[in-house]
C-alpha cells in the first residue's frame, strides 16, 4: 500500500470513528446539540454532575468545578470557579472548556453562550431525571454502557437499603428539610422518591413541586413523626412557633446529618444508594424504643 492510500485509509478510519462517536445531546432546556467527539475539557458547575462525570471514569476531563464540588477527593485540586449565583465567567473562559455543564437555573448560561462556549444545562429533580441525566452524560462522554451499569447499581443499592428495613419501621410520617426558610423535599423529589421506596410517608405532597418553600405552619399541621435535616438547620427548629408540639420534636425523633452526609443526601448523582442507606439507618435508629434508665440512675 503506497503512502497516498495509507493516508486516505487513515482519514476514512478517523471519519468513521468520529461518526460512530457522534452524539446528539438534549439538555433540560430542550436544547439539542451535536457532538462529533467527546469533550476533552469540561467545566462542571453542578456537584451532582461533577460526581457523575467522575463515577463514569472521566474525572481527568474536568478542568474546573463549582465551589461546592468536593467529591471524589481529586476534584479538590481543580480550579473552583464560583457557584450557582456567582460563577466567575472570566475564570471559566480562561480554562478553555469544550463544554460547561451547569444547572438550568444558573444565571451565567446566556453570557457563556454569548462568549462562544458550549453549554449543557441539567436539572435532575427526580430519580427519573437522575437516570436521564446520567444517560446523557454517558452519551456525551462515550460511556453509555458504564452509565447504564452505574444506574443499575444505584437502583439496586436503593432496593437493598429498603429491604433492610424492618416492617415496623415503615409507614412513618417524615419531613425532610433541605434548607432553612424552610425548604423541603416533597414526594416528587429524588429524596422523596427514595423515602417512598423505603416505605416512608412524606408529609409534603408532590403537588407542591420537588423542593417547595413552606409556611412553617404547614409542618405543624402535618405533624411528622420523624424529621430529617442537616446540622446547619437544627438550631432553629425549637424556635419556630408551634413546632414544639410536633410529634417528632416532642419525642426527639430527629435525624441530624453531618455536612458530609448532607452532601450525599441532596445530590442526585451516583451516591443515591449511599443516601438511601443513610436515611434507612436514621429510620431504624429512630424506630427503637428509648432505653430504660439504668438502676440507680438519677431521676
Amino acid at each position: 500500500m503506497n503512502c497516498f492510500k495509507r493516508v486516505v485509509l487513515a482519514a476514512l478510519l478517523l471519519a468513521a470513528h468520529w461518526a460512530a462517536a457522534a452524539a446528539e445531546i438534549t439538555d433540560d432546556r430542550g436544547q439539542h446539540s451535536q457532538w462529533a467527539q467527546a469533550p476533552q475539557r469540561i467545566v462542571s458547575l453542578l456537584p451532582s454532575v461533577t460526581e457523575s462525570v467522575c463515577a463514569l471514569g472521566e474525572c481527568k476531563r474536568l478542568v474546573g468545578v463549582d465551589n461546592y464540588s468536593n467529591w471524589p477527593a481529586e476534584v479538590a485540586a481543580l480550579p473552583h470557579v464560583g457557584g450557582l449565583e456567582d460563577a466567575n465567567v472570566e475564570r471559566i473562559v480562561s480554562l478553555r472548556p469544550d463544554v460547561v455543564l451547569l444547572s438550568r437555573s444558573a444565571r451565567v448560561t446566556e453570557r457563556l453562550e454569548a462568549l462562544g462556549l458550549r453549554v449543557l444545562a441539567f436539572e435532575p429533580d427526580s430519580l427519573a431525571d437522575t437516570e436521564r441525566v446520567l444517560g446523557q452524560l454517558g452519551l456525551l462522554l462515550g460511556r453509555q454502557a458504564q452509565a447504564a451499569k452505574l444506574w443499575r447499581d444505584m437502583d439496586d443499592g436503593v432496593a437493598k437499603a429498603a429491604a433492610g428495613l424492618p416492617a415496623q419501621a415503615r409507614g412513618q410520617r417524615v419531613y425532610f428539610e433541605v434548607a432553612s426558610a424552610p425548604y423541603a423535599a416533597s414526594e416528587s423529589s429524588f429524596i422523596g422518591q427514595v423515602l417512598s421506596r423505603l416505605g416512608m410517608a412524606n408529609v409534603v405532597p408532590a403537588s407542591m413541586g420537588p423542593f417547595p418553600k413552606l409556611n412553617p405552619e404547614f409542618v405543624v399541621k402535618a405533624n411528622p413523626q420523624l424529621i430529617m435535616l442537616s446540622d446547619r438547620n437544627v438550631v432553629a427548629l425549637h424556635t419556630r412557633p408551634g413546632w414544639q408540639g410536633i410529634d417528632a420534636i416532642r419525642h426527639q425523633r430527629i435525624c441530624v446529618f453531618t455536612p458530609a452526609q448532607g452532601d450525599v443526601l441532596v445530590r442526585p448523582g451516583p451516591r443515591v444508594a449511599e443516601a438511601a442507606q443513610i436515611m434507612a439507618d436514621c429510620v431504624v435508629r429512630m424506630s427503637k424504643p428509648p432505653q430504660a434508665p439504668a438502676q440507680g440512675a438519677a431521676k
